[in-house]
Formats: C-alpha cells, sequence, structure tokens
C-alpha cells in the first residue's frame, strides 16, 4: 500500500497514536467502571464519553483558531487544551 502521498510526520504519528490509545484507555475504563450519566458544569447530561469527545472538539478548535489568529507555538495551546480537558472530564 503506497502511502506516499501523505505527509506522515513523527508529529503526527504522535498525535494519532496518542488519540488512539486515549480511546483504548477510554474503553478500558468503561468495561471496569461504568460510566453514570450527570450534569455538571455544561447544560446537559454527560457520560465520561461524551466529556471526553466535547474536550477533544474543544481542542482542535482552540488549535485551529490559534494557527489562524497567531504564529506563536502550538505548546501553548496544547496546554490549554490539557488543562481544559481535565476541567471538562472532571467537573463537565
Amino acid at each position: 500500500m503506497d502511502l506516499s502521498w501523505m505527509a506522515w510526520t513523527t508529529p503526527t504519528a504522535i498525535f494519532f497514536v496518542t488519540i488512539f490509545l486515549l480511546l483504548c484507555g477510554m474503553t478500558v475504563w468503561e468495561v471496569v467502571q461504568p460510566t453514570v450519566p450527570r450534569k455538571g458544569l455544561l447544560p446537559m447530561v454527560t457520560t465520561r464519553g461524551d466529556r471526553f469527545f466535547i474536550s477533544l472538539l474543544s481542542g482542535a478548535w482552540l488549535h485551529l483558531a490559534w494557527m489562524y489568529f497567531t504564529d506563536i507555538t502550538l505548546w501553548v495551546p496544547l496546554a490549554i487544551m490539557a488543562v481544559g480537558m481535565a476541567v471538562i472530564l472532571r467537573w463537565g
């Protein structure tokens, strides 16, 4: 299978492997300790998986906006996303 048309770089591979491992971890967590839907900071009832998905989408939009509006390194939105993800997963 020729994938030479794709721009696979080390950071891209790390990104997708990390997302895959996070999804595997969430699956194991769900099997070991099933989630209970609850209402937290978000204005709707969510499960652990919903909050994880919302966190990933928020991080993606943050990174896209960051790249559009500034040339500053992407480590800053990554740190913001990590804190935001922790808040959404814990209290969202």
